[in-house]
């Protein structure tokens, strides 16, 4: 608390945490890359610097205010810092920008703008390494990376992935994939995140507009679009309309207009789901599977669970996510009733979720090799394809879905948001354990942006226990409470993206936190007006199960709308007597510093010895990037403890700590 004098003009400190955050609220939009208000602070980039009096120049994002502090942001020697900062990114950077698909959207472009760089007096890249491909859902190149770490941090303290880091020094610095590896053959989940604090054209979306485009123009294909809640209330950001605005009428204007035969609403599979997850969480209730059950519905939360937590894939709802059950449901059930083959179906799914395109290539999600879902497309990526058609949204008059799976509830609607799932399925739940139509409810504890949501709600005789996460790093904490019996809790959503689907990576790049919040407060309107706002109520479901699926949690409902899921843990094995579920998290820094000291040796040895000693089932082992420890590295890990000085001699005494942190002598 206190003042500063910012350029001037006194200012109040009001619990900021920096000075960048202080001088923002004055009104000064000061520059930053490496700056993110939902990260930790880096303090690389140096565009935020300030002359602060008694210290001289200081990164603004770096420095804590105190009471009487005198500082200037925009003096001479401080404009030439950042136009020189600038200009060594530049010289390092692919320039290619009419090719780059952030052009016009690029953080790095704009401020090179901004701060009236009009040339770059260094020279070009030394040379350019090729671009990675391998990812399902996200395209890297590191020709356009200017070493920001946002994307590092993002996967590390939000997601607990550390999928990215950075290796060497000076000017040969990089960020890579895990052990420089493609990014396609580390346990990256897909979530995109890494993506969505980019400021440049290093991670985006690996586009497949083109698939979509020869589709649609191929006469033998009937091309069938499923739009997601979430995106109605984004799309139009990339047509500078305001977050949260309903666009859902227009879009479905201008897919059609692209050449789509039909167009519906993943909404109604949302619906489904809450049925068919709300007849499984009742078995579970009765004994008949794990408990706590935890939503199913994010691929990239699925895919997280199955590299980082195998021991509760039991307690995954076997319900297939609302865009493959859509799928399942269009090449299962729709094409019979239009007297279609399967393969004659093009299903195209618009989606907030890059993660959603690696789930719809799952092979489980196939049958004779005919996908259900065909392709998925972002929000950006239709985006893309409605400003290439030269469509103008603004212009676009509303048109209607097609018939009859175009129509949902709010219930469905509300999935788009962390907390909607638990609350279309808590509003289904209610009635059948009070056996009576109950008024609608808004459950507010589901909903917000906070990370961890817990509500204990009274149904009938029942008392239910419900958890809502978003962000994996979350989802991690609360399992670890669960296993610890620290938290009591029958059903658990975990969303991957902070705020759920409406801050998915695919949807357009967040340049606020609050427009988040706009987004999700944009469905829960658009929730509200549906005539409907119970999943139990939508009338075409009971055509569906009356003409096909027979009652909710059938056989024919179970081969056609659950899955299972298997561990991705690249190290599977038998051999040593655990407690059922019991594991060991062992990390390895491969830090630059540990890296140069051994690390990556120690690493293989810990792997080759756990192969010939038959613990790869019990143990999880990873590489990180630092734990803040380098003098006393290579470090290593075991379960919450940090061994220093782990030379590849001493594997042998760690391989003895693995075993007692399992409770076996053998």
């Amino acid at each position: 608390m206190g003042n500063m004098t910012i350029n001037g003009r006194q200012v109040a400190i009001e619990n900021e945490e920096n000075v960048l955050e202080v001088i923002r609220k004055s009104g000064i939009e000061l520059p930053t890359f490496c700056y993110h208000s939902e990260l930790s602070v880096y303090g690389g980039c140096r565009m935020c610097v300030v002359d602060i009096e008694g210290m001289g120049v200081a990164g603004a994002c770096s420095t804590a205010p105190r009471d009487g502090m005198v500082l200037k942001t925009h003096t001479g020697e401080l404009r030439n810092i950042r136009k020189l900062a600038m200009e060594l990114l530049l010289a390092d950077h692919d320039r290619e920008c009419t090719t780059c698909s952030k052009s016009g959207a690029c953080k790095l472009q704009d401020l090179a703008t901004q701060l009236g760089v009009d040339q770059v007096r260094f020279g070009t890249r030394d040379e350019n390494v090729p671009v990675d491909t391998s990812n399902d859902a996200i395209q890297r190149d590191a020709n356009k990376c200017i070493l920001c770490g946002d994307c590092v941090r993002m996967c590390e303290e939000v997601q607990g992935v550390g999928a990215l880091g950075f290796i060497n020094r000076g000017s040969a610095a990089m960020v890579v994939p895990a052990f420089d590896k493609d990014f396609g053959d580390v346990e990256c989940v897909s979530c995109g995140q890494c993506m969505a604090v980019c400021p440049t054209g290093a991670l985006v979306v690996k586009s497949e507009t083109s698939r979509a485009f020869d589709a649609i123009s191929d006469e033998e294909k009937t091309v069938i679009f499923q739009i997601a809640p979430a995106v109605r209330v984004a799309i139009g950001e990339s047509f500078g309309l305001t977050p949260g605005d309903n666009l859902l009428g227009k879009l479905v204007a201008a897919l059609r207009a692209l050449g789509a035969d039909k167009i519906f609403d993943t909404s109604i599979a949302a619906d489904l789901t809450v049925i068919e997850e709300t007849q499984e969480f009742f078995s579970r209730l009765e004994g008949e599977g794990n408990f706590p059950m935890f939503t199913s519905c994010c691929p990239a939360w699925v895919k997280f669970a199955e590299y980082r937590h195998p021991e509760i894939l039991d307690n995954l709802s076997t319900c297939r996510s609302p865009q493959q059950m859509f799928g399942s449901m269009i090449k299962k059930y729709y094409a019979e009733k239009m007297g279609l083959k399967p393969e004659e179906l093009y299903v195209v799914s618009v989606m907030p979720c890059t993660a959603k395109k690696s789930e719809a290539k799952r092979p489980e999600f196939a049958v004779n090799s005919v996908p259900d879902v065909d392709l998925v497309l972002t929000t950006q990526e239709v985006a893309s394809m409605i400003k290439e058609a030269g469509l103008d949204m603004a212009r676009l008059e509303v048109e209607a879905l097609d018939s009859p799976l175009g129509f949902a509830t709010g219930g469905g609607i509300m999935f788009g948001n962390s907390g909607g799932v638990s609350e279309a399925v808590l509003r289904y739940a209610a009635e059948r354990l009070e056996s009576e139509e109950k008024p609608v409810v808004e459950y507010g504890k589901l909903r917000g942006m906070e990370g961890t949501k817990i509500l204990t709600v009274e149904a009938g005789e029942h008392q239910l226990r419900l958890a809502v996460v978003h962000g994996l790093e979350e989802a991690n904490a609360l399992i670890d409470a669960v296993n610890a019996g620290e938290i009591a809790v029958d059903l658990v959503e975990v969303m991957a993206c902070p705020g759920g689907c409406i801050g998915g990576a695919g949807q357009p790049q967040v340049k606020a936190p609050e427009s988040r919040a706009m987004r999700a407060q944009g469905l829960y309107n658009a929730e509200k007006m549906t005539q409907l706002r119970k999943s139990q109520q939508n009338p075409i479901l009971d055509t569906i199960y009356e003409g096909w699926l027979g009652e909710p949690g059938s056989q024919v409902a179970h081969e056609t709308l659950h899955t299972g899921y298997h561990s991705r843990r690249r190290m599977i094995g038998e051999g040593i007597s655990l407690e059922p579920g019991k594991h060991v998290d062992v990390q390895v820094c491969v830090g630059t510093f540990c890296y140069l000291q051994g690390s990556y040796d120690v690493l293989r040895e810990m792997l080759s010895q756990l192969e010939e000693q038959g613990m790869t089932g019990a143990v999880d082992v990873r590489g990180t990037f630092c734990f803040e420890q380098c003098q006393g590295g290579p470090s290593v890990m075991i379960g919450d403890e940090i061994q220093s000085k782990v030379t590849i001699d001493r594997v042998p005494e760690m391989m003895g700590k693995i075993r007692e942190a399992l409770g076996t002598g053998h």
